[in-house]
């Protein structure tokens, strides 16, 4: 049987704490939304950001604004191995 997962931040063992409240991860994720920024995105646009290449950073040179759905957008990008 799975383990139930904890998402709640400040819960004991939680998903946010362990990973998502990290100060890498965090940076990652300001970068994310510093590059949608760049783009002209705002929250509830019906646009994403597209990648063209495999990393998902605050660059621009590898995304563009494309009207689409997410499921082929985020179907496009390569597998990740284990790092």
């Amino acid at each position: 049987m799975a383990k139930k997962r904890v998402y709640k931040k400040g819960a004991k063992n939680s998903e946010y704490d362990s990973y998502h409240g990290t100060a890498d991860q965090k940076k990652r994720r300001a970068q994310r939304n510093a590059a949608r920024k760049k783009l002209g995105l705002k929250k509830g646009d019906p646009r994403e950001a597209s990648h063209i290449g495999a990393k998902r950073t605050g660059s621009l040179k590898n995304t563009k604004v494309k009207k689409e759905d997410k499921g082929p957008n985020r179907r496009r990008q390569p597998k990740r191995g284990k790092s």
